[in-house]
Parts: structure tokens; C-alpha cells; sequence
């Protein structure tokens, strides 16, 4: 299937979600997902090998966080996010395609992954993208505006490997399948969820929620 065949879905998807993209950027999202099917049987990326199920499961699932992130930065510039346990790249490539302005680190324990990244970053010309092969709690960095991550970990994992790298009041944003009342209920008292978003994720038919925290002190 030809990236000519996705380009009317995802335009769709885009408008769909209320973002704005230009053509380069529909554009760039698709050569991602073309060079994730290239480089899948050596880096592993992803089990899902159909192109259609590609778009919708990852790169559309990933654009649903897009609209939430674009009204925390509220056209702020010189922001940093890092998305953690970040695989082949999502959400994070999907942020720097979508938000030139915005410096993302893509954070993965698996070197291929993080090697794969930065083949991303080189090929589609993504100054603002980073891929860095380490475990989060080991990474000497600058702290983060925000930390972001899919499918990554439990909240109270996520939230405890990466508090380090959290500035004063920034903020965690976690993308999750259905309400995880448990996870949230395991927090420690410090950390206040504030809002979870639902998230209506065009073409796939499944629960996806976004979870807000930062920490109350």
C-alpha cells in the first residue's frame, strides 16, 4: 500500500482530532510510518504489520495526544518533553513532526530502538528530535517541561523512574487504554491527578484516556 493511499485517511484523522497540519507534515508522518515498516524485522518495532492498522494504531492513536499538548504549551516556545519507553518512536516522533518548536528526547532502554530514532530524526531532517539509548533513571539530563509516555508503565512506575527529570511545575501526561482507577488509587499523596481526558481516537474502536499529574508540592 502505497503512502498515497494513507495521506487521505490521515488528512482525515487530522481534521478529525481539530489539527492543523500542513501537507509537509502529513507528509513526514507518513515517510515515519514508511520507514517503521522498512526497518521493523531489524529493530523490532512493532507486531502490527498492516499498513491500514499502522496508520490508525499508531500514528493516529499517537495525533490523539497532539490537541492536549497544544493547549498545555499554549504556543510557548523553548519547551522540552521527553517521552519515555518510547519503542519506535510514539508518541515522540509523532510531537516533533507535529510541534517544530518543541525539543523532544525519545528515552528507550533497547539501543536498536533508540538507533532507530535517531535514523528518524536524520532522514526526515527533525532537528528537535532526540533518540537516547538509556535507562530513564540513570539519564544525566536538564529536567523536562513535560514527560510523557504510551503504554510505557503503571503510573506509579512511570512517575517514579522520571521525577528527576521534572522541572517545578511541569507536568506528566500518560497515555492509557481504559480508566486506570487502580494505578491512580497507587499514587503516592504528593502527586495529584488533575484531569483525565478521554480520548476519541479516529478508526479504532477501543477506550484510550489521557492522565494529567504533577506533583502537588
Amino acid at each position: 500500500m502505497s503512502s498515497n493511499t494513507l495521506l487521505a485517511p490521515l488528512r482525515d484523522a487530522a481534521q478529525t482530532l481539530g489539527l492543523k497540519l500542513s501537507e509537509p507534515q502529513l507528509q513526514q508522518l507518513l515517510d515515519y510510518l514508511g520507514l517503521i515498516q522498512k526497518w521493523n524485522k531489524v529493530y523490532n518495532l512493532t507486531a502490527v504489520r498492516d499498513p491500514q492498522a499502522m496508520l490508525v494504531q499508531h500514528l493516529v492513536d499517537s495525533l490523539s495526544l497532539i490537541p492536549a499538548l497544544r493547549r498545555h504549551l499554549g504556543g510557548t516556545s523553548n519547551q522540552r518533553l521527553m517521552d519515555v519507553g518510547s519503542g519506535g518512536g510514539l508518541p515522540g516522533v509523532v510531537v516533533a513532526i507535529c510541534e517544530p518548536g518543541l525539543d523532544v528526547s525519545c528515552v528507550d532502554a533497547v539501543a536498536k530502538k533508540a538507533s532507530f530514532i535517531q535514523q528518524v530524526a536524520a532522514e526526515l531532517r527533525l532537528g528537535n528530535l532526540h533518540g537516547i539509548h538509556s535507562r530513564v533513571e540513570e539519564l544525566k539530563v536538564p529536567p523536562f517541561d513535560v514527560i510523557t509516555s504510551r503504554a510505557f508503565a503503571s503510573l506509579l512506575d512511570f512517575t517514579t523512574l522520571t521525577r528527576q527529570h521534572l522541572k517545578p511545575g511541569a507536568i506528566w501526561l500518560a497515555m492509557k487504554g481504559q480508566h486506570p482507577d487502580d494505578e491512580i488509587a497507587a499514587l503516592p499523596q504528593d502527586l495529584n491527578v488533575f484531569h483525565v481526558e478521554q480520548l476519541q481516537v479516529p478508526g479504532l474502536d477501543a477506550q484510550r484516556c489521557l492522565i494529567w499529574i504533577k506533583t502537588t508540592a
